[in-house]
């Protein structure tokens, strides 16, 4: 039986082509909330190798912000995992095995909270990373619970600046990789919230604003995560057990906008990562979350119901490779204030990443939280389609109701929603009062049989959308049709008469 993967295994560890990070134990600069797949695959990487470059010298101290998450595999493994990089490079397929050695482990915000406030007010603690999804960065009033972690994360965060703030260490620059607008601004701005909330005093007020300082960022990197169907072989290859197995493409862009005067402290630029520092990250933003994201959260809830459970199965099927194709060159593609030749190659490059072969990015795992990537990642080129031509894009706007049905399923004693496709049941992950509220509706719905009423009052949700959806012309109408289109036909044949149109 082979040992599971540990800091003293790393010595004895010689398999081929296998890069192992340093081993020195440096101080923990880091804090980071999210332990997931992409952070691992991206900025713990990006760490690893700044270390390896003799840039940064520092260790992560991973928070779990979640009652549910990896804590306990990932301090099982003394914080050591294996990231895999697969692609092509120069029309040929590459790949990259490390084991990541800066990640110290793993603290639980509900169980952990002493040992968090601990790191959180070192002196040798500079930065703090996040990526808690697009639902992540959101102000929910609640009261203070001093000694207790809070219920959101700008809460929790908060909290910790304000124990940090009475020790009377330095501020922090904090790095959130949330994928939504000015994502740094909009998280400094629901600590002040809070601050002001729980009337913590404009000396602290002030250190947010003045000695913290709050990066507005952009990631790109697609991490399909654990290979299921290939860990057994991997860990043969590799000669050790690994239960933490993370897969991502080669590619990777990290966009900074703020001040360059902490590039010393990110130094990841310096140690020849693909970071680009910008005082407008807006023109990266757009090309990025629209083509790529959006062109990932408009198509991947049809293809899964469809069958399909990656995305290069699904980029490379006939018809839903022409879902995709009409979604990003004809109706993304006239909304992106950008050359039309800079366009046409970066989404271009997109279907190539798609189809890679090695990615195994499974259709499920995007489908987090749809509802607020739909928000954040769709619906702005929806709207700006429709200005610009006077009427709906056809497959932004069928996705929608490609959504709505995705997330049309039953909850469980413990809480947990699933729905039903023809190969099976599968998770719904969202916030569950908005999958219970589409659930109650959709109950009416089979009652009534009234899709105009259940699409309308599901549009007016501004909390779930940012707007009433009924005020985009047409809109109410064309995604009631389209529900209806896929209860009668299924996916498959409501994708092909959509196309036919």
């Amino acid at each position: 039986m082979m040992e599971t993967l540990n800091r003293k295994l790393l010595p004895s560890i010689h398999t081929p082509g296998l890069e192992i990070g340093p081993q020195k134990e440096y101080p923990v600069k880091v804090m980071q909330f999210g332990e997931g797949n992409f952070l691992r695959a991206f900025i713990d990487w990006m760490i690893d190798k700044s270390n390896e470059a003799g840039k940064f010298n520092g260790m992560v101290q991973l928070v779990q912000p979640l009652p549910q998450g990896t804590a306990d595999l990932i301090n099982a493994q003394d914080g050591l995992y294996t990231l895999i990089l697969r692609g092509m490079e120069n029309g040929a397929p590459a790949e990259y095995k490390r084991i990541i050695t800066c990640v110290k482990g793993c603290l639980k915000t509900d169980s952990d909270w002493e040992a968090i406030v601990k790191c959180a007010v070192s002196p040798d603690l500079q930065l703090v990373f996040s990526n808690t999804t697009e639902a992540g960065i959101e102000y929910k009033p609640e009261p203070y619970t001093p000694g207790k972690t809070q219920v959101t994360y700008p809460a929790k965060l908060t909290s910790l600046l304000f124990e940090r703030f009475k020790a009377g260490q330095k501020g922090l620059v904090l790095v959130p990789c949330e994928l939504i607008d000015k994502n740094g601004s909009t998280l400094r701005d629901c600590i002040l919230r809070y601050a002001a909330d729980w009337k913590l005093g404009a000396g602290f007020e002030n250190y947010v604003k003045e000695e913290c300082a709050f990066m507005n960022t952009l990631v790109d990197r697609i991490v399909a995560g654990y290979p299921r169907n290939e860990a057994a072989d991997w860990c043969n290859k590799l000669g050790y057990q690994d239960n933490l197995i993370d897969c991502g493409e080669i590619f990777h862009l990290f966009v900074i906008e703020g001040d360059e005067k902490y590039r010393a402290v990110i130094p990841f630029a310096e140690a020849g990562l693909h970071v680009v520092w910008t005082k407008n990250q807006t023109p990266y933003r757009s090309r990025k979350v629209r083509f790529l994201n959006g062109g990932h959260t408009s198509s991947v809830l049809a293809a899964y119901q469809a069958g399909f459970d990656f995305v290069d199965q699904m980029t490379g099927d006939k018809l839903f490779g022409n879902y995709l194709r009409t979604a990003l060159f004809e109706e993304v593609f006239p909304t992106v204030q950008l050359p039309d030749d800079e366009k046409k190659a970066f989404a271009e490059s997109i279907i190539e990443r798609f189809l890679n072969p090695f990615a195994n990015h499974q259709l499920i795992s995007i489908s987090l939280n749809s509802i607020s990537k739909w928000q954040v990642r769709v619906l702005p080129s929806l709207i700006d389609y429709e200005k610009i031509n006077g009427k709906l894009p056809k497959v932004l706007a069928f996705s929608f109701a490609a959504l709505l049905s995705f997330y049309r399923g039953t909850v469980d004693a413990a809480g947990n929603w699933s729905g039903k496709r023809a190969a099976g049941a599968y998770p719904i992950r969202d916030d569950a009062e908005k999958i219970a509220f589409l659930n109650a509706e959709f109950d009416r719905l089979k009652q009534s049989g009234d899709y105009e009423a259940f699409i309308r009052t599901v549009m007016a949700r501004t909390d779930f959308w940012g707007m009433d959806l009924n005020t985009i012309p047409g809109f109410t109408a064309r995604a009631a049709a389209d529900l209806r289109s896929i209860d009668e036909l299924g996916i498959t044949p409501a994708v092909e008469k959509l196309l036919e149109k």
